[in-house]
């Protein structure tokens, strides 16, 4: 029986993960990650980074980060706790979806994940107060090939539920796309 339930998005590679926890009078058991159950999902990497993040004020915004080629990397975002809105946008070269975004509650109590394939940006903004989400990441962090697409891109025009909140120095110095920009070639 698998633990997982996968439901494809509208933008192709990227998957929601709707966990099963085994519930008792004890309390729950919830897998996190299994390789084998998820490569059904497009999870083909190793892992080979774990991160938490945990954000203090509701309507935070983070994002939208990305890694090039030749580390670009695949991710599966998950939530600790509190809440978050998940953006995931399509920046793959040829993709029929590129310039795309796809957004998703993702919760402590509602059990969703997100695999976020290679060539997609990440952001999200936190629905409450102290938040906490897990990353694994297919590859590892490599500054020299960070990148990222300020969160508000008019290209994109995220509907973000709640104002913009407290974003870093470092995103808001994010800067728009260039009007040439046709997407990461992977």
């Amino acid at each position: 029986m698998s633990r997982f339930i996968v439901t494809a998005t509208p933008l192709p590679g990227v998957m929601q993960i709707q966990r099963q926890p085994l519930v008792d009078a004890r309390g729950a058991l919830t897998r996190l990650f299994c390789a084998q159950e998820l490569a059904v999902a497009g999870w083909h990497g190793p892992i080979a980074q774990i991160n938490h993040t945990h954000t203090v004020q509701r309507g935070t915004v983070r994002g939208l980060h990305y890694q090039r080629p030749p580390v670009a990397e695949a991710k599966l975002i998950s939530c600790l706790r509190g809440a978050v809105w998940d953006v995931v946008v399509d920046l793959r070269a040829g993709s029929p979806s590129f310039l795309r975004w796809y957004a998703t509650e993702l919760s402590a109590d509602n059990h969703t994940a997100l695999l976020i394939p290679p060539g997609c940006a990440h952001g999200f903004q936190t629905l409450q107060d102290d938040t906490e989400l897990l990353y694994l990441h297919s590859a590892l962090y490599c500054p020299d090939y960070e990148a990222a697409v300020h969160v508000s891109e008019p290209r994109l025009a995220i509907a973000w539920p709640l104002p913009i909140a407290n974003l870093s120095t470092r995103d808001a110095a994010h800067t728009l796309l260039p009007p040439e920009f046709a997407g990461i070639a992977l």
